[in-house]
């Protein structure tokens, strides 16, 4: 095998776990191979998921406003319409761009980037099935999985990604449904059911558990609940779907209470299933390298992403976690970084997660069942939106700020949040986890008036009773 097919690293998989783990080893002076089989660097998140559903909120919250809001502020807009072609076109320019970006990162970073399919062989090469045909084999002491993860199905419901889609045909269609129904009440389905909802279809949410978004602070999720089914949203919680039977012009979908009962029918034109995500590990070869899966499909790994066999390290959507695209990057540079001699070091406890519907829900660290489950004593602060003057000023007065803090020592432990821009206001709250904060930190931090983060130092005001404005 020549040198240019031996390396320090490589990488399988160019995602956001992927990508940014061949970076970091590049700058930390290890040469270093991506292998990406799509053709576009940047995995689901940027080329069918995270980046496009966000150019598609946007869109759809733009149009909304414009034939709901503006009017209310003084500016007449007529003759409002849908352009849907041009949305998806700006849509996918965004994409392109994006991904086209990541690949001058890697030539400026001087990362090998190849085009295929990689599968493990075993005493440290990688076998690559380019696509432009042939195949190449390259070697390296440190092999790091990062292929991510696909879309989770449903026995009996056939994904056609023309009328029953996933999130990569709902990102893509070419008319507005008249009716969509959604399967799972989870991230995926509530943003991109938003998107349909927004621009003119019937939006059904159909969620097996007793509330939506699984796994956020109950009181934020019932809340979301109540504000997504005043934009128009109808949600079905502790409900099944046990059939989908296609008919004349749409489908028939069968409903049965979760917990067992009469089962109802349904009639839509469009599903979307939405029900999660599964590690993506098939077709890798991991038996070659003797590599086995958990029960979950995952790759068992030690604290620093090493897998059973030295010198290969799995990190993201393949290994046990929350399947977020923040939480690939932050292993990808842990990962190598471990590989290089440096500490690599990730903290699970201020990892945020966010909804990107409007308003936003993002939350970090401990729920309030959470706390009650493992017996810590806490105290509760919230400062609702209706009372903050920037939110009032943007006619975004919709949610709260809920910040959770050790009963004794004062120490953030959770916060969560709902408001039109929670995706970013979180990050406070995250910093101050990870700096192992109080409450009263957060509290006697200058927040610039008026902006909507001084909700979060009134929240944390309300921890100890002392919120100003209420």
């Amino acid at each position: 095998m020549s040198d240019d097919n031996q390396f320090d690293v490589v990488v399988i998989g160019g995602g956001p776990g992927g990508y940014v783990a061949a970076i970091r080893a590049a700058q930390l002076g290890l040469k270093t191979v991506c292998i990406e089989k799509r053709g576009a660097l940047g995995g689901t998140c940027l080329n069918v998921g995270c980046i496009p559903s966000k150019a598609l909120l946007h869109a759809s919250e733009t149009f909304a406003d414009a034939q709901h809001e503006m009017g209310k502020i003084g500016v007449k807009a007529e003759g409002v319409a849908l352009d849907l072609p041009t949305m998806m076109g700006f849509k996918e320019k965004t994409v392109k761009e994006l991904t086209q970006g990541v690949e001058f990162l890697f030539k400026k970073n001087k990362v090998t980037y190849l085009k295929g399919a990689g599968t493990l062989l075993g005493g440290g090469k990688v076998s690559v099935a380019l696509s432009e045909g042939g195949e190449e084999t390259v070697s390296a002491k440190n092999i790091v999985i990062a292929t991510g993860s696909d879309v989770a199905r449903l026995p009996g419901i056939e994904i056609d990604e023309e009328t029953i889609v996933s999130s990569t045909g709902a990102l893509a269609l070419k008319e507005v449904p008249k009716h969509l129904l959604v399967i799972g009440g989870g991230v995926i389905g509530l943003e991109l059911g938003s998107v349909w909802q927004r621009l003119g279809a019937q939006v059904t949410v159909v969620e097996f558990m007793d509330h939506i978004v699984p796994g956020m602070d109950l009181e934020v999720s019932k809340a979301f609940r109540r504000i997504l089914e005043k934009q128009g949203l109808v949600i079905r919680t502790s409900t099944k779907v046990s059939g989908v039977k296609k008919g004349k012009g749409g489908y028939t979908v069968t409903l049965e209470p979760a917990a067992g009962g009469e089962a109802e029918s349904l009639k839509c034109d469009h599903v979307l299933v939405s029900v999660g995500r599964r590690p993506y590990t098939e077709r890798l070869g991991l038996e070659n390298a003797g590599l086995t899966l958990d029960e979950r499909g995952r790759i068992p790994v030690d604290p620093h992403y090493q897998t059973a066999v030295a010198g290969i390290y799995a990190i993201g959507d393949v290994i046990a976690g929350p399947m977020l695209a923040h939480k690939a990057e932050e292993e990808g540079v842990a990962c190598v970084e471990g590989i290089a001699g440096l500490k690599g070091h990730v903290d699970y406890d201020a990892i945020p997660s966010v909804v990107y519907t409007q308003p936003e829900l993002a939350a970090v660290g401990k729920t309030e069942e959470q706390l009650k489950a493992e017996g810590l004593p806490y105290k509760v602060g919230k400062f609702p939106f209706t009372a903050n003057a920037k939110a009032k000023t943007n006619g975004k007065t919709d949610g709260f700020v809920k910040i959770l803090a050790h009963a004794e020592t004062d120490r953030l432990l959770g916060c969560h949040i709902i408001g039109s821009d929670a995706g970013n206001m979180i990050a406070e709250a995250v910093l101050a986890i990870e700096f192992q904060g109080t409450a009263e930190d957060v509290a006697l931090t200058c927040h610039a008036h008026p902006t909507l983060t001084e909700a979060m130092k009134e929240a944390a005001l309300a921890v100890h009773g002392r919120a100003i404005h209420i």
